[in-house]
């Protein structure tokens, strides 16, 4: 099904707040790419889409203002940022840094059989998700994955710093699929990194689960090079003239 901007709508929870979901929808449509990098934004237009007042979708702007997915220039309007290289190198590193850690922990103490139960379930759907080349579907899936692996260690303050940290990364992973990174696979990293945990081998865990979060510098390069428009044009990849880095994407 194609995303828009009404299914998204559709998709949040009556019972919140008409800012809430606004601002919830307007954030996905950014990192899903609805609204595309650079896009000129209406508060008018918006607010009539959703049947809303304007004054809803001017706290969503500035909220996301704050996440640096939109930048608002007065006497002129409202924009979709372009993806900020440098912000995602940043938050790459911020995820990694605290996934590796989740893993880890997962892999010392052991996980609840429940939890290992749900991980083998979301990756049957993950699997289930290549053939059709739902991507929407698996990347909801994916964060379930990291969630239930955060949440299964009882670390819900590193799932609230991942969540933070995620707007910039997803844009580009979006953009990724399938242009650059096979759902194949990521669903392989996702198998091996509970295969890792499930063995108890913690230098195997942490890295997979590294060798998994930094698929991104492997697609990135590509991406800019193919999507020009769609990023900022600042902060080159310089972790890609990095040999030692090269050795450890591979």
């Amino acid at each position: 099904m194609h995303t828009t901007l009404q299914t998204l709508w559709q998709e949040t929870h009556e019972g919140e707040s008409v800012r809430q979901r606004l601002f919830h929808v307007l954030r996905q449509s950014i990192i899903q790419m609805v609204l595309a990098p650079g896009q000129a934004l209406s508060e008018k237009e918006l607010a009539d889409t959703f049947s809303v007042s304007r004054q809803p979708v001017r706290e969503a702007f500035i909220r996301l203002s704050e996440a640096g997915l939109v930048e608002v220039k007065p006497q002129r309007g409202t924009y979709v940022v372009r993806i900020s290289q440098r912000a995602v190198l940043e938050a790459r590193f911020v995820r990694e840094a605290v996934e590796v850690a989740v893993v880890r922990l997962a892999a010392e103490k052991g996980l609840d059989p429940a939890v290992l139960t749900d991980l083998h379930d979301l990756l049957a759907r993950q699997r289930r998700c290549i053939e059709p080349n739902d991507n929407d579907r698996f990347y909801r899936l994916d964060e379930a994955f990291h969630r239930t692996l955060s949440l299964g260690v009882e670390q819900h303050a590193a799932w609230k710093v991942i969540e933070e940290v995620r707007a910039q990364l997803d844009r580009v992973r979006y953009l990724s699929v399938p242009h650059s990174t096979p759902l194949e696979r990521l669903v392989s990293q996702h198998a091996s990194i509970v295969a890792a945990i499930e063995s108890r081998d913690t230098q195997q865990a942490e890295e997979a689960m590294s060798l998994h979060l930094r698929e991104i510098l492997v697609s990135m390069p590509d991406l800019v090079r193919r999507f020009p428009a769609m990023f900022d044009g600042k902060a080159a990849f310089e972790e890609q003239e990095n040999p030692a880095l090269k050795q450890e994407t591979i």
